[in-house]
C-alpha cells in the first residue's frame, strides 16, 4: 500500500476520533445547560425537556445551513470548533448574568426567559455544523480506501451477530458498501453523545461541579480543533509535507486568517488554567450567583450574603454562607450581627439562628409520645448533617438513618461548623445508616417503625416531588407499627395555600387521615418567636397526644403551646389533585426568591 493511501487511512481515523470527541462536548453542554437552567428556574423536566428539544431543533437549522457553506471544508471545521470554544462558555456566563444583573423593569419575564435559552440555540446550531461537514471530509478522504482498520476491526467483533439480529427484520447483505463511511462516522457521533454523558454524569459534574464543566468541555473543544489542524494543516502536519500539492484545499493556515489559530490557542491556554484552577472559579463564579440570590431572598437592602465555602456531590451542591443585617428596621431574622448558614442546592438546610429549634420540634416534641430507649424504633430520613441523629442518640433510641448522599454525609463528618451541632452523633452505638434511596429502602425492607422522621429539604423543584407523593407516604403508611407516626415540617397553609391543599390531599389518599400540627419555638434577643411548622401524621385513627411532662427542657419550656395541640382530621380540598410519581401536581413547588426590585 503506497504511503498516500496510509496517509489517507490515517486521515479517516483521526477524523473518526474528532467526530467522536466534538459529539461529546456537544452533548454535554446540553446536560451542562440544562442543569443551569434548572438551577436558575427550577422545573426539572421543563428545563431539560425544553433543552433538549431545542438543541435537537438547532442541530437541524445548522445541518440546512451548512448548504451555504464553500467548499472550504476543513476551514470552516476548523472555525466552528474554535467559535463553539467560545460561545458555551460566554452563553453560560451570559445565563449567570441575567439572574443576577439589575435589568430594567421593562422588561417582561418571558423575553428574559427567552433570552437565558438563545446560548442552547446558539450552541446548537453550531454543533448541527459538525456532522455534515465531518462526512464530507471522510468521503473525500476515502478515495479508493477502505473504512480505517481499528475501525473495522471493532465492527468485526459485533458484526456476526448484529448481522443476523438485522436479519430478523430487515432486507440485509454481508457485502454492501453503500452505507459504509456514513454508518462508521454517525456511530462515532453518537458514541460519543454516550460517552459526554457517561464523563458529565460520573466525573465532570460530581467531581469538578457545574461551572468548572463548561470550561473543560470547551478546553476538549480546543484540543479537537488543534488536533485537527496538526493533521490536516499543510503547515503543521508531517504526513502532509510528503504529499502537498499546490491545489491541496485542506491547508488551514495558509487559507484561514492566523487570528483564528491563536485565537483557539489563547482559550486553550486560558481554559487548560481555568481546569487546573477550578475550585477557585467555580468559588468565585459561584459566589457571585448564589450571594445575588440569597440577597434576592429577603427585601431589598437588608441582608448581604458572603459565600463561606461551597462544593457539589453528584446529587446536590452545598454552599455555606454568612449572612449580615444591613437593614434599617429591626432584625428579627437572627441575633447577633451575622448568621451563618447551609443549603443543599436551592434549599436552606439550616441556619444556626434556628438550627437548635427546628431540631427541638423535629425530635423532641414527637418523642414526648413515646418510650425513651432502644425499644423505640425511629426512621429517619434525610439528615445527612448529623444533626437530627444526635437529637435522637439523647433519647437512646434505636435509629435507621437512610440518605441518598454519602459523599455529603462523609463531609459532614469533618465540617467544623456541622461538628458543633452533630458532636459526632455518626458514632451512635444504636444508629445504623443506609446510603441509597429511600425508595429502594422502604422497598427491601420488612421493618416497622414506631416513629418515621422526615428531615427533608422542601419542594422546590420537581427533582423532590417524588417525595411529597402519594406513594411515598403509602410505603411510609406500610412501614409503621400499630401506634407508629410520621412527623415532618411543612410550609404554612397562610403562607403557601396552593402547595399545603396539594400536600393534604396527597397524604390523605396514602392512608393518613388524622394530622395533628405544631410549631417550634426560637430565641430572638430574648423573645420566643414562631419558627418551623411541623406536621405529625396518623393512619386510620389519631394517637397519643403530645405529653411536655415527658420531655427535654425545650419542650417543658414551651408546655402551654404544646399542651393545647391535638388531633385533627386531614382536611380535604375539592378540585384539588393529589401529587403522584406518574400524575404529579406542580402546585406543589413553591417559590420563595423574593422578587429583586431595579433601579
Amino acid at each position: 500500500m503506497s504511503n498516500a493511501t496510509l496517509s489517507g487511512v490515517s486521515k479517516q481515523a483521526t477524523l473518526h476520533v474528532i467526530a467522536c470527541l466534538v459529539a461529546l462536548c456537544s452533548f454535554a453542554y446540553e446536560l451542562v445547560y440544562s442543569e443551569l437552567l434548572t438551577v436558575m428556574y427550577g422545573g426539572t423536566v421543563t428545563q431539560y425537556g425544553l433543552t433538549i428539544g431545542l438543541f435537537f431543533s438547532s442541530l437541524g437549522v445548522g445541518s440546512f445551513l451548512v448548504r451555504h457553506f464553500e467548499d472550504a471544508q476543513h476551514a470552516n471545521f476548523f472555525r466552528t470548533e474554535v467559535y463553539l470554544a467560545l460561545a458555551a462558555p460566554v452563553g453560560f456566563l451570559f445565563v449567570l448574568w441575567l439572574n443576577t444583573a439589575a435589568l430594567p423593569e421593562i422588561l417582561p419575564n418571558g423575553i428574559l426567559q427567552v433570552a437565558a435559552r438563545l446560548p442552547v440555540v446558539v450552541v446548537g446550531v453550531l454543533s448541527g455544523f459538525e456532522l455534515p461537514v465531518l462526512l464530507s471530509m471522510v468521503r473525500s478522504e476515502a478515495g479508493s480506501t477502505s473504512t480505517p482498520g481499528w475501525v473495522d476491526r471493532l465492527g468485526r467483533v459485533v458484526e456476526n451477530g448484529s448481522f443476523r439480529l438485522l436479519s430478523v427484520a430487515f432486507h440485509t447483505d454481508r457485502e454492501s458498501t453503500a452505507y459504509d463511511t456514513d454508518s462508521t462516522v454517525l456511530a462515532m457521533d453518537y458514541l460519543g453523545g454516550l460517552l459526554g454523558a457517561l464523563i458529565y454524569v460520573f466525573v465532570l459534574y460530581p467531581r469538578l461541579g457545574l461551572i468548572p464543566s463548561v470550561f473543560v468541555l470547551a478546553l476538549l473543544n480546543c484540543l479537537a480543533a488543534l488536533l485537527f489542524v496538526a493533521r490536516f494543516s499543510d503547515r503543521w502536519a508531517i504526513s502532509n509535507r510528503l504529499e502537498r500539492t499546490s491545489t491541496d484545499d485542506s491547508a488551514i493556515t495558509s487559507r484561514e486568517h492566523r487570528a483564528v489559530l491563536v485565537a483557539c490557542l489563547l482559550l486553550t491556554g486560558v481554559y487548560a488554567g481555568v481546569s487546573v484552577q477550578h475550585q477557585a472559579v467555580d468559588d468565585e463564579l459561584t459566589g457571585y450567583y448564589m450571594e445575588s440570590l440569597i440577597e434576592d431572598e429577603h427585601p431589598q437592602n437588608t441582608v448581604s450574603a458572603s459565600i463561606a465555602d461551597q462544593y457539589t456531590t453528584r446529587n446536590q451542591q452545598v454552599v455555606r454562607y454568612e449572612r449580615s443585617w444591613n437593614g434599617e428596621s429591626e432584625n428579627r431574622l437572627f441575633s447577633g450581627a451575622s448568621d451563618t448558614c447551609l443549603r443543599l442546592d436551592s434549599a436552606i438546610q439550616l441556619c444556626d439562628s434556628w438550627v437548635d429549634s427546628y431540631h427541638h420540634g423535629l425530635v423532641d416534641v414527637p418523642m414526648t409520645m413515646y418510650e425513651n430507649s432502644t425499644e423505640t424504633e425511629v426512621l429517619l430520613v434525610g439528615g445527612g448533617d448529623w444533626i437530627a441523629a444526635n437529637y435522637l442518640r439523647d433519647h437512646d433510641v434505636s435509629v435507621d438513618q437512610v440518605d441518598l448522599d454519602g459523599a455529603f454525609m462523609d463531609r459532614s463528618k469533618d465540617s467544623a461548623f456541622l461538628a458543633e451541632y452533630h458532636d459526632d452523633a455518626y458514632e451512635y452505638d444504636n444508629l445504623t445508616v443506609y446510603q441509597q434511596d429511600i425508595y429502594t429502602y422502604l422497598q427491601e425492607t420488612d421493618r416497622e417503625y414506631d416513629l418515621v422522621l422526615l428531615d427533608l429539604p422542601g419542594a422546590k423543584s420537581d427533582d423532590l416531588l417524588h417525595l411529597y407523593s402519594v406513594e411515598f407516604y403509602s410505603m411510609l403508611a406500610d412501614r409503621l407499627s400499630e401506634e407508629g407516626l410520621v412527623v415532618t415540617w411543612g410550609y404554612s397553609g397562610y403562607t403557601y395555600g396552593p402547595h399545603n391543599k396539594a400536600y393534604m390531599n396527597t397524604v390523605r389518599e396514602a392512608g393518613f387521615d388524622h394530622r395533628m400540627a405544631y410549631y417550634a419555638y426560637r430565641d430572638v434577643d430574648g423573645t420566643d418567636q414562631l419558627g418551623e411548622r411541623f406536621f405529625v401524621l396518623a393512619p386510620d385513627e389519631p394517637r397519643s397526644t403530645i405529653t411536655p411532662a415527658n420531655g427535654t427542657a425545650y419542650v417543658r419550656d414551651h408546655s402551654e403551646q404544646y399542651t393545647s395541640v391535638d388531633w385533627k382530621e386531614t382536611p380535604q380540598y375539592a378540585g384539588v389533585e393529589p401529587n403522584s410519581v406518574f400524575d404529579p401536581n406542580y402546585e406543589l413547588i413553591v417559590e420563595t426568591k423574593v422578587k429583586k426590585e431595579k433601579q
